[in-house]
Formats: C-alpha cells, sequence, structure tokens
C-alpha cells in the first residue's frame, strides 16, 4: 500500500487536508500504531477520535475520520461520513487493482484451518497472501485487502458470521473466484436457530462470487447440495473412501489421493476433508498435485487451531481454544481416542452462542466423552458443570472428573501442571470465551 492522502481522498470521493503525505499502512489500534499507517477512527464501543492524537504520536501519517467530529486542520486527514464504510471501500479498491484470485473459505468448523492449508498449496506456485489470524470480520476483511502485497498472485481470505446478511457484504467485498463452505454445524445456533438457517446464511458467500466462480460444497450436506446457486458447483469429499492408506500419529495424518501421498502435520481425520478442499481449490487454479503434497508437508499453522504443544515435564499439549461446538469436539474426541499415549485426558470448556439449545447439546457430549477413553475429564463453565457433569458422574469417580467456574483457571493450571508424564496427552477444547488459551500459555511457559 502506498497512497497519497490526496488519492485515498479520490478513491473515497471524500474530502482531505494536507494531502501530500503518502500513506503505506494501515491500523484501527492507535497502540498498534506503526510509522506510515493510515489510522482508521471507527466508532464501536470505544470512539477512535478519542485516539486520534495518540496514534499520530505513534507515528501515524494521517487519519481517516468522520464528519462528525470536529479535527485540527493541521492534521493530514480523509474526512467521510462513516469510517467503517470508507476502509471497507479502500479495501475494495485495492482488491481490484492488484487482481489477484482469490479463494474465500467460511464454515461452522474448519475454515481457518483450511486457510492455512489453501495458502500452502497456492504458495507452491503463486505469490500467495492469506488473512492473518482471525481477521474474518467487516473490519478485518478490508484490513486483509489493504495489507497484502502489491504483488500478491492469490488471496486467501476467510470470512466469519455471526448473523445474517453479513456475508453477503464481505463477499462483494473481496469478490471471490472460488468460494469455499467447509461443513455447517451448530455454531452460532443461537442467533439461527436452526442448521438450516445457517446453510442459508453461508451461501450468501456466492452473493460476491464472480458468475465464472466456483463454489466448493462437501459432498455429504444435503443442505448444500440441494441449494440453488447460478455459479458453478463443485463437491469435495464424495471420494474420501477410495482414499487409500490413511495412517494416523500424533503428530501428522497421511492418506493417499489420486495416486498421491499427502503427509499433512494436523491431527484428526477430520483434516482430511479440509484438506481436499483445499486441493480442489488447487486443483482449479491448476496446482500440481505433487506441489500440493510437498507444501502440506509443513506450513504455519494460525494459533490455537488444534495446536500441538509440549509442557516442561514432557506431556503433550492439543490446544484447541478457540472456538467449540458439539460436532468440532466430537471430531476431536476421536482423534484423541486413536492417539498412541500412555494416559490421556481432557479439558471441555464452555460452548457458547448455543441459545435455548445450549443444555440438550452440552448433554449430548457425554457418550462423545465416555467413548474417548480418557483417563481424566476437567470441565470448565457453567453449561458444562451443569448439564455434562451430572451425567458424566455415572462413570467417573471423583479422582477422575473435575469441575471448574471460569473464574477458577488458576485452579485449574495448578491442577494440570502436574498432571501426566512423558508423552502423556492434555486435550484443551472450549469457546474462546472461556479463555483456556491462557491456561495453555501457562502450562508451556
Amino acid at each position: 500500500m502506498n497512497y497519497s492522502v490526496k488519492k485515498i481522498g479520490q478513491i473515497l470521493n471524500a474530502t482531505t487536508q494536507i494531502d501530500s503525505k503518502i500513506v503505506t499502512g494501515v491500523s484501527f489500534d492507535s497502540r498498534k500504531v506503526k510509522s506510515g499507517d493510515l489510522f482508521v477512527a471507527l466508532v464501536a464501543e470505544n470512539d477512535g477520535h478519542d485516539y486520534v492524537q495518540q496514534a499520530l504520536t505513534k507515528g501515524a501519517t494521517a487519519v481517516l475520520v468522520d464528519d462528525r467530529h470536529q479535527i485540527d486542520s493541521k492534521i493530514p486527514a480523509i474526512i467521510v461520513s462513516d469510517t467503517l464504510l470508507a476502509l471497507q471501500q479502500l479495501g475494495e479498491y485495492r482488491r481490484h487493482q492488484i487482481n489477484p484470485k482469490v479463494v474465500a473459505i467460511t464454515g461452522s468448523n474448519g475454515k481457518t484451518t483450511t486457510k492455512d492449508i489453501t495458502s500452502a498449496i497456492m504458495g507452491s506456485q503463486y505469490k500467495t497472501f492469506k488473512t492473518p489470524e482471525n481477521f474474518n470480520n467487516e473490519i478485518g476483511v478490508p484490513l486483509t485487502l489493504l495489507t497484502m502485497p502489491d504483488d500478491t498472485e492469490v488471496l486467501v481470505v476467510e470470512l466469519g458470521m455471526d448473523r445474517p446478511g453479513q456475508l453477503t457484504t464481505l463477499s462483494e467485498l473481496v469478490s471471490p473466484d472460488i468460494a469455499i463452505i467447509t461443513m455447517i454445524g451448530e455454531a452460532h445456533i443461537e442467533f439461527f436457530k436452526t442448521r438450516e438457517n445457517i446453510a442459508k446464511a453461508k451461501l450468501e458467500i456466492t452473493k460476491g462470487l464472480k458468475s465464472q466462480g466456483t463454489l466448493l460444497i462437501p459432498y455429504d450436506e444435503p443442505l448444500l447440495t440441494n441449494a440453488q446457486v447460478k455459479q458453478n458447483v463443485q463437491t469435495f469429499g464424495q471420494d474420501i473412501k477410495d482414499i487409500k492408506d490413511i495412517n494416523s500419529s500424533s503428530s501428522k495424518t497421511i492418506f493417499t489421493y489420486q495416486n498421491t501421498r499427502f503427509a499433512i502435520p494436523l491431527l484428526g481425520r477430520y483434516n482430511i476433508m479440509n484438506a481436499l478442499a483445499a486441493i480442489s481449490a488447487g486443483i482449479l487454479l491448476h496446482i500440481e498435485l505433487k506441489n500440493a503434497a510437498e507444501a502440506l508437508q509443513h506450513f504455519d499453522l494460525t494459533k490455537n487451531r488444534t495446536e500441538q504443544l509440549t509442557t516442561s515435564h514432557g506431556v503433550n499439549l492439543i490446544s484447541d481454544v478457540y472456538n467449540s461446538n458439539p460436532t468440532a469436539v466430537a471430531a476431536v474426541l476421536a482423534t484423541l481416542k486413536i492417539i498412541p499415549a500412555t494416559h490421556k485426558y481432557v479439558v471441555l470448556g464452555d460452548m457458547l452462542e448455543l441459545g435455548e439449545q445450549a443444555a440438550s447439546l452440552h448433554a449430548s457430549l457425554a457418550e462423545t466423552v465416555i467413548n474417548a477413553n480418557v483417563d481424566g475429564v476437567y470441565l470448565v463453565g457453567p453449561l458444562m458443570n451443569k448439564y455434562l457433569y451430572p451425567i458424566l458422574q455415572r462413570r467417573f469417580d471423583s479422582a477422575h472428573l473435575h469441575q471448574y467456574e471460569t473464574d477458577q483457571l488458576a485452579e485449574l493450571i495448578k491442577d494440570l501442571q502436574t498432571l501426566g508424564e512423558n508423552g502423556d496427552v492434555i486435550l484443551l477444547k472450549a469457546s474462546h470465551g472461556i479463555h483456556l488459551e491462557n491456561v495453555v500459555n501457562a502450562l508451556v511457559k
């Protein structure tokens, strides 16, 4: 990004002042501003206009502000009616200026992992950029567009959703060539009430999908396969039964697909479907399977998505604490079951945003937990304690079943720090609002 204040004003049809300054980056957090940044004063719980001076002190070249706030005439500025809308318009402009091929990914589970896998595959033959961290909403997506390098050939962008209409906005913003829906689960069912409504909202990703673009969907989800979509639709995973030589270990999953051997550094057979979605996108962009296989041997995985770590005394941690729902819990517990280890333990925190179904969905985990054959269960949060704990009490004694409130993480950390021996496994799974990442960080210090 290398725009003058004047140029940005022209793009946004906005008023500018001191418009000769050059902007080389963008930030909406005054604490993280770098020299050359455009500071975007967003109005949310906190009003970004209150931090304009702090941003300038940190090195911001200019500020993007709205016309309802007074701004000193000596400050380089772009003045608009709505700073969030202007940020999105600026991101959209850059998307079309650079004009990379865009792969957009959404889904109830697996979208971040699929983003990482897809980026690795595309990077084997193209200059590729992907959504940083979890920048997948109305703010994060335009920031992704504005931070991608000028020479980007393929952009892999993750699109999140928690309400109807959100994916329409994001899809139209990125105008994808390829769209992937990883799966339909229970995430955000509190707001959508049914999986059918979730599927309908996920299909909004096609609103911005180019007319000649392709939608990739799992073969076994009738809520998607029966949908009416005007663009080309392809399914992935229909030949998963024909995938050969599947072998899972504590550090990777190996399989053969179209006579090509893949070894991905991820736990769980469910990640084969994520890989197949990414491989299918790669095939559409003419990636050779041998290059894809080589790229997937080692790649960067976004933090806290089935991340493998080790404590100071050699216990293996599986950290999957960014989000959680029954489908995701079942998948990761199935993986834990086949990992070779003398002792296995599971820490489960509340699954949030399940609404009226929270009680039944938490209780429904009982059979999955019991079948995982773990040596100890540690439950965190009021929902786990109220609905799952009483059922598990019938199968686990007090020495193997423990419960904690969300303000008792320090006590949980203390109990886990001496748990297990070298080679044992502790799995941690919860919605991000439970903040089990603090437990993970304490255990690996």
